[in-house]
């Protein structure tokens, strides 16, 4: 018999995290996020935002690629 192991939890990525993985500045992805280009965050409370890894890591993957 097979131990079960359950999925490990997303990851909370804070919003330098998430620049540091898409590259952007803060202002185009604020920008995104309100128009839905970017997944929508978190709110954990008063200035604090979080983003699921996996979301961030799905969004960076969708990302049309540049030809070299």
């Amino acid at each position: 018999m097979q131990n079960f192991q359950p999925p490990l939890p997303d990851r909370l990525l804070r919003l330098p995290q998430v620049l540091d993985l898409t590259g952007v500045k803060k202002s185009t992805w604020w920008a995104w996020c309100r128009s839905g280009h970017a997944p929508q965050g978190l709110k954990l409370g008063p200035g604090v935002t979080c983003w699921r890894e996996s979301e961030i890591q799905a969004f960076i993957n969708s990302a049309p690629r540049k030809a070299a």
